[in-house]
């Protein structure tokens, strides 16, 4: 299993990359977000990876943060989501981004990936909602993101340790917040937070 390559970037195309390491050409797939960061050709790079084998393929996959892969592993778990899919996703959303919109239900955020129509943006929210806390998020291993400053990651935390699992806690949090608005005090968006995860 490979799990992380470092090498030198030696060419790219519009879906994968080629790393030179050692003398050996990987070809890595990845996502559009992915590429774009790795720099120039020569430079070195680091990613995270997926390998994948089939009946008749064993295919490289490329991540510029374990999270992204995390992500990636979580959505082809579900029925009619495939690599080509989960990378259309993480190309269109950041890792944040996915998070956010499998928390908060928002299957329309899912929909704006190429390929990923209502009915399949629909599943991937149900069937990832409860597993979306198990997926660590930034340098700090928050359970989410916090859009309004602080106050939406403190809540957050507020939530979570009253024993509310992160996935919850974050989609209460996203609900109480779009209610009350950026301007709402802390104190405000956990009271409220509390009464959305409740029902």
């Amino acid at each position: 299993m490979i799990a992380r390559l470092r090498g030198t970037l030696t060419e790219f195309g519009a879906d994968h990359a080629v790393i030179d390491v050692n003398g050996v050409g990987y070809l890595v797939s990845a996502s559009t977000r992915t590429l774009s960061g790795l720099g120039a050709i020569g430079d070195e790079v680091v990613l995270h990876t997926e390998m994948l084998v089939g009946e008749d393929f064993i295919r490289l996959v490329g991540f510029a943060s374990a999270e992204e892969r995390d992500w990636f592993r979580l959505l082809v778990s579900v029925q009619g989501v495939g690599a080509r899919v989960a990378l259309a996703i993480l190309s269109a959303l950041s890792a944040d981004e996915v998070h956010r919109a499998v928390a908060s239900g928002d299957h329309a955020m899912i929909a704006r990936a190429q390929g990923v129509g209502p009915k399949l943006a629909q599943r991937i929210v149900n069937e990832l909602k409860d597993k979306a806390g198990s997926v660590a998020l930034g340098p700090a291993g928050t359970a989410a993101p916090a859009p309004a400053g602080g106050k939406a990651q403190d809540a957050i935390s507020a939530l979570a340790n009253l024993g509310f699992r992160p996935a919850e806690a974050a989609a209460a949090v996203a609900k109480a917040e779009a209610e009350l608005g950026p301007e709402a005090t802390l104190d405000a968006l956990v009271r409220l937070a509390l009464k959305k995860a409740a029902k």
